[in-house]
């Protein structure tokens, strides 16, 4: 009888199995057998301290961006921190298991037991990139495209545009862009500018009741479409509300690619607001002096006269001037003030002049104004007319806009002589238009014989 075959047992040694390279276990096996030990011996793993560097070591393992040389580096740290507890941690089965299971982890991924054991760096991926900024309305846009730009859209070999201004301030004075000066009646609404791009209409109203003296109470300003840089905006201001913004509560041009050509910006909140419209070439300034506005405008030749074809309105104010019959004679009111004893009479109107004689207006206007030129002129004329000295700001800064919006320094100011000049030159040419159309007449009515 053959003695028994002795049966060979295989004694599984405390730890993780060794599988082949499809069975390698995952940080997530070796937290699930870790809190098994755990589990069973609570008051040795927690006098061992092996859990401290368990810990450790997962938190640096569960980042799935560590590579395989980090990966073993974190290893040799865990088994480093392991074998700082040999001696507490003697006879403690969850400790000898972590030993065995690192020996186990490190076979696997071929960490060689010599290297770095230095804590490594968790990579994380890379942040994503930010989002785009919301474009709000209040945000700085692109520029838009050239066409958007009236300077660069114009062709290399063209001469510079050649910029003109016009004012329109206190009771009411205007400098047309011909820089013909006038002082008007022109009560209610009036359109100041009407071309292919924008429209600019005023109202004026009596300064006092029964009172001749008028000024701005009210200014429209519509801006057109324009190709791919601006949308229709309008803008509207009247006494005690100078907005900083257009009427449909934006700041620029709309949504489109050059929105931004076309801005409000608000210089002094309630005072000052400039409007930058550079797909024109133009600048607007409003300001509210007292109770009344004012309006000044950079724009140039070509822009201004641009009137829409088949127009023959002619009652554009910058363009063309005051009418003739709304037109006041700036001398024969300066002789008629000159020779007046009292302040009391008014020459526009039976209400009195608060006060002010010709000698005083001429004092208090030449605190702002020390050259006695038109704007000079128009300040006496308003403090008389009306009594109100905010019309000595309001053609003191009308000068002020004069000197930052018009090209030319030379005609900064301008005089009476100058006025009487232009005015003689249009006396001119009518009569010499009334001569030809005279003449024209004659012709016909020869060739009719």
């Amino acid at each position: 009888m053959q003695p028994q075959r002795e049966r060979s047992e295989a004694r599984p040694r405390a730890g993780w199995m060794v599988m082949g390279e499809r069975g390698r276990p995952s940080a997530l096996d070796v937290c699930r057998v870790f809190a098994v030990f755990f589990a069973l011996f609570p008051s040795a793993s927690l006098q061992c301290k092996v859990i401290k560097c368990t810990t450790e070591y997962l938190a640096i393992t569960s980042n799935s961006g560590l590579g395989e040389e980090e990966y073993c580096t974190a290893l040799r740290v865990y088994k480093s921190c392991v074998g700082r507890l040999a001696r507490s941690c003697r006879g403690d089965l969850a400790y000898h298991s972590v030993q065995h299971g690192i020996e186990d982890l490190m076979n696997q991924k071929n960490c060689s037991k010599e290297g770095p054991t230095f804590q490594p760096r968790a990579r994380t991926p890379p942040p994503p990139p930010p989002p785009p900024p919301v474009v709000t309305d209040s945000q700085e846009r692109s520029d838009g495209p050239e066409v958007c730009h009236y300077e660069r859209s114009l062709t290399r070999n063209s001469a510079p545009p050649n910029y003109t201004h016009c004012g329109f301030f206190g009771d009411p004075h205007l400098r047309t862009f011909g820089d013909d000066f006038q002082t008007c009646k022109v009560e209610g609404a009036w359109p100041l500018i009407h071309n292919k791009f924008l429209s600019v209409q005023v109202t004026n109203s009596p300064v006092l009741p029964g009172s001749m003296a008028t000024a701005t109470s009210k200014l429209t300003i519509i801006f057109r479409n324009y190709q791919e840089c601006v949308e229709q905006k309008m803008y509207h201001a009247e006494t005690d509300d100078l907005p900083a913004a257009f009427a449909d509560g934006s700041k620029n041009g709309g949504d489109r690619y050059g929105a931004n050509t076309l801005r409000v910006v608000e210089k002094v909140p309630g005072q000052h607001v400039e409007i930058q419209a550079k797909y024109i070439g133009t600048t607007i300034v409003v300001r509210q002096v007292g109770r009344y506005l004012t309006f000044a405008v950079r724009m140039p030749e070509e822009v201004a006269h641009s009137v829409e074809e088949g127009d023959t309105q002619d009652l554009y104010l910058c363009l063309h001037g005051c009418p003739a019959n709304q037109r006041i004679d700036f001398r024969n009111f300066k002789a008629r003030a000159a020779e007046a004893t009292q302040g009391a009479s008014r020459t526009r109107g039976s209400a009195g002049t608060h006060g002010f004689t010709f000698k005083s207006a001429k004092v208090k206007c030449k605190e702002r104004l020390p050259v006695e030129d038109l704007y000079f002129q128009s300040c006496v004329f308003d403090l008389l007319s009306s009594g109100d000295i905010n019309f000595t700001m309001a053609a003191y800064y009308a000068f002020e806009d004069v000197k930052m919006l018009h090209s030319n320094s030379n005609r900064y100011h301008i005089y009476e002589k100058d006025a009487l000049n232009s005015a003689t030159r249009r006396g001119k040419n009518v009569l010499l238009a009334s001569v030809l159309n005279l003449l024209a007449v004659l012709l016909w009515s020869a060739a009719l014989l």
